[in-house]
């Protein structure tokens, strides 16, 4: 990763070694770039679709969730502070996986490893603490939440993934080695690195937006989430408690059928099935719910229509879709921009893997600004209050990280009204 770090694009995707039946390698890593395509137009994915057509080679890169007004008659208004591009994909010089432990060298000379064992890795100076502040404070956060509810009574929606910014400026950070922290301290199925130029995602997210093996497509959405335990009969009693609980199987089974729905437009008819409901997955920081969609895609339907035809991914906006986004636009208030999209890759067969854009920090070195949102699931049964400590829950990982880096404790935000 060092090695790969010196060129301005690289990618690294890791499995972090979880058992997954639909991931082919331990872990890819990407870098140097031949080509690419950056664009933040409304016709963004026919432009990925005519990029692959005369490149059907690898190609790594991500989507932002605002692509979901080149879906819909949406927009996003809300202040943003990163300005990543809206999508970005390269192909590039060098690919280096890792399966069953086997390095192979997919593009470039195989010398390539002898010059990665001479690479000198560089110490870094250490970096000034950072001042976390709170885009939302408590109070607005458990208001906004209460009026989301309201909308719910009124039928309006049935849930919606409401989420919240932290953020720090004048941020000087090392991003490898921040990255570095964080995949130690919260391994992931889904974890990844993206350096493009100054901008980077550093990514511990355990869940899986879309995947394509064979004619098959695999969307595996979590909702339901609950802390860890250093003791060991009460984190099995905490994990027993989350399969068992209503509320999050409520909130779990909507997005179940919302992806289901998705799927359909791009499905051979009659092909989508759950194939499992409520699994319980456990992770360092928090037990997760995840449930397992798939579908058999229709040769008539590129396989980047399909990723269209699900983005974004219900899990990250609510039921109905529509008006769940709507309604985020409204109550949130940062643009999400990179936060709860995807990132992943793409194979010269057409095979596909890309996550969701969760437990992530993102960073622009040139701006020094430093950004993780977190959120949930609001439905009729949740509680404001709960819903927030939640949100640090799933924050820990990320707070600890940036504690190690000198910043101020986790429980002493300095909060900040938006403007």
């Amino acid at each position: 990763m060092h090695w790969a770090n010196q060129f301005e694009v690289c990618c690294f995707l890791d499995s972090n070694q979880y058992n997954d039946a639909y991931s082919k390698y331990d872990f890819v890593l990407a870098a140097g770039c031949k080509s690419a395509l950056k664009t933040s137009n409304n016709d963004a994915f026919e432009q990925l679709k005519a990029f692959y057509e005369k490149h059907p080679q690898w190609m790594f890169g991500y989507f932002s969730y605002d692509l979901k007004n080149a879906t819909e008659n949406l927009k996003s208004d809300n202040p943003d502070y990163l300005s990543f591009p809206a999508l970005y994909f390269f192909i590039p010089e060098y690919l280096i996986a890792s399966r069953n432990g086997n390095i192979e060298i997919i593009i470039g000379d195989p010398s390539i490893l002898q010059q990665i064992d001479d690479f000198k890795v560089t110490s870094h100076p250490s970096t000034p603490a950072l001042s976390i502040q709170s885009r939302l404070p408590r109070k607005t956060y458990i208001d906004s939440v209460n009026a989301l509810k309201t909308h719910i009574v009124r039928g309006d929606i049935y849930e919606i993934n409401f989420c919240q910014e932290f953020f720090a400026e004048n941020a000087r950070v090392n991003p490898l080695q921040t990255f570095e922290l964080l995949n130690t301290i919260s391994p992931t199925p889904f974890a990844g690195y993206f350096k493009v130029y100054d901008q980077y995602i550093l990514s511990a997210t355990p869940e899986r937006f879309l995947c394509k093996r064979g004619n098959k497509l695999i969307s595996q959405p979590i909702k339901g989430t609950a802390r860890r335990s250093a003791n060991l009969q009460e984190d099995n009693a905490i994990k027993t408690a989350l399969r068992n609980d209503v509320k999050e199987q409520a909130e779990n089974v909507m997005i179940v059928d919302l992806v289901r729905h998705d799927l359909t437009k791009s499905a051979v008819k009659g092909s989508v099935k759950v194939d499992e409901l409520f699994g319980i997955y456990s992770f360092p920081q928090v037990h997760q719910m995840i449930s397992t969609v798939s579908c058999e895609l229709n040769p008539e339907i590129h396989f980047i229509d399909a990723i269209k035809n699900t983005f974004p991914m219900g899990s990250m906006t609510g039921a109905p879709k529509i008006k769940a986004m709507q309604l985020i636009e409204r109550y949130e208030t940062t643009k999400r921009g990179v936060y709860s999209g995807s990132f992943g890759c793409i194979s010269p067969d057409g095979e596909f893997d890309f996550n969701v854009i969760i437990r992530s920090i993102l960073y622009d070195a040139k701006t020094q600004y430093l950004s993780f949102q977190v959120g949930g699931a609001i439905t009729y049964q949740c509680e404001a209050e709960k819903e927030y400590e939640e949100c640090l829950l799933k924050a820990s990982a990320i707070l600890k990280v940036l504690e190690t880096h000198g910043s101020c404790p986790t429980n002493h935000f300095i909060t900040h009204e938006p403007s």
